[in-house]
């Protein structure tokens, strides 16, 4: 399976060697989605960055989210749970490791609201257990990723 993203910049007449060009520019996804992007503007200061576009470091963190939450409903469904909503306020954390900076840990912080009675807290973290295991971007990378339980 593939999957493709266009990302597409334009100088729009910045000199450019002199490092002083917006990061703003779209990433355009297969179901025609486009969304506008930028440096974070905690990396590249305003205003060669756009505070209102997602970041790299933003979607990254949130497609680990996005990913453990696709996964756990998957889990999730037949077992009889059913979700009613689910909301996750994701956290990551960057630092320099080994002198290069990185986002070593991405937290994740969901509120699950279940038809009827919830889950054991038990079940609750086995399913989290699960859905970390089985999330397809999890696998993919190295960072640390922690869920609150």
């Amino acid at each position: 399976m593939k999957m493709t993203v266009e990302v597409h910049w334009e100088r729009e007449g910045a000199v450019f060697t002199d490092k002083r060009y917006s990061r703003a520019h779209f990433w355009r996804f297969d179901g025609g989605q486009v969304v506008p992007a930028s440096a974070s503007p905690h990396i590249v200061p305003l205003p060669y960055s756009v505070e209102a576009n997602v970041d790299p470091e933003e979607a990254y963190i949130a497609a680990i989210s996005s990913c453990h939450m696709l996964t756990f409903l998957s889990i999730a469904a037949p077992q009889g749970i059913v979700v009613e909503s689910y909301t996750d306020k994701a956290i990551g954390v960057m630092e320099k490791v080994d002198g290069r900076l990185v986002v070593s840990r991405v937290d994740l912080n969901p509120t699950i609201v279940y038809a009827g009675e919830p889950p054991t807290a038990a079940t609750q973290t086995e399913l989290h257990h699960l859905a970390h295991e089985q999330c397809f971007i999890a696998n993919s990378v190295k960072t640390e990723i922690q869920v609150a339980s």
